[in-house]
C-alpha cells in the first residue's frame, strides 16, 4: 500500500505553532508520499452521539463526517496535529476521536481492523518550557493507537505561544527533519508487557 498521511489539523488557530511544526515535518517526506491535510476548524464536525447500544448505525454518504471518515480509513499514517489545550488534545481532536467510537460500529466499515498496523502521530506545541506538561496528551494518542492495535511515532513536541514562535525552537525544527523517518512500534497500552 502507497503511504498516505493524514494530517488533522486541530487548532483554532488557521498557521498556528502547532501547524508550522508539522508542515515543517511534512516537508522531509519523500514526494510519493501522499499527504491530506483536513482543518477541522473549516470542516467541524457535530457534537457526538454515542448509539454504541442503539442498532441504527449507517455509514454517513456526505458532509464533514463522512469526509473524515473516508480520508481516515484511506490514510496508512494518522497525523494528530493539535495544540496542547489545557495539557490535553483540543476539543476539535477530542470531537474526532469521538467518532471513533461510533466508526467502531459502523456497518461495512470494520474499523478497528482496518486501522490495525497504521501509523498514528502527534504534533502539538505547547507554552511551556517543561515538555512532561504534554504527558496526557501523549497517553490519549498512545492509547487511542493501543486499542486499535496501531504503531505510534509518538509526538513531536515544539515550544510557541505568540503566532511563529516555533519557529525559533532550532531543537524542535532539528527533530521534525527525522521525525516521520523513524520507526514507529505497535501501540502497547501502560500495563502492557512483552
Amino acid at each position: 500500500m502507497t503511504r498516505r498521511f493524514l494530517f488533522v489539523l486541530g487548532s483554532s488557530r488557521s498557521d498556528g505553532n502547532t501547524e508550522l511544526l508539522a508542515r515543517r515535518a511534512a516537508e522531509q517526506l519523500p514526494e510519493s508520499v501522499e499527504q491530506q491535510w483536513i482543518d477541522l476548524a473549516a470542516h467541524p464536525l457535530p457534537d457526538f452521539e454515542d448509539l454504541r447500544h442503539d442498532s441504527d448505525h449507517v455509514r454517513p454518504t456526505r458532509g464533514n463526517v463522512a469526509l473524515l471518515l473516508d480520508a481516515t480509513l484511506a490514510a496508512t499514517d494518522v497525523v494528530i496535529v493539535s495544540p496542547l489545550y489545557w495539557y490535553s488534545v483540543s476539543a476539535h481532536v477530542k470531537r474526532y476521536l469521538d467518532y471513533w467510537s461510533g466508526w467502531l460500529r459502523t456497518p461495512g466499515v470494520d474499523f478497528k481492523a482496518t486501522m490495525a498496523g497504521r501509523t498514528l502521530w502527534g504534533v502539538t506545541a505547547l507554552a511551556h518550557e517543561e515538555q512532561e506538561v504534554a504527558d496526557p496528551l501523549v497517553g490519549t494518542l498512545s492509547n487511542s493507537a493501543a486499542y486499535l492495535r496501531m504503531r505510534f511515532g509518538g509526538v513531536l513536541l515544539g515550544n510557541g505561544s505568540k503566532p511563529g514562535d516555533v519557529l525559533g525552537d532550532t531543537e524542535a525544527l532539528a527533530r521534525a527533519k527525522t521525525f516521520f523517518a523513524q520507526d514507529a512500534p505497535l501501540a502497547r497500552f501502560p500495563y502492557e508487557t512483552d
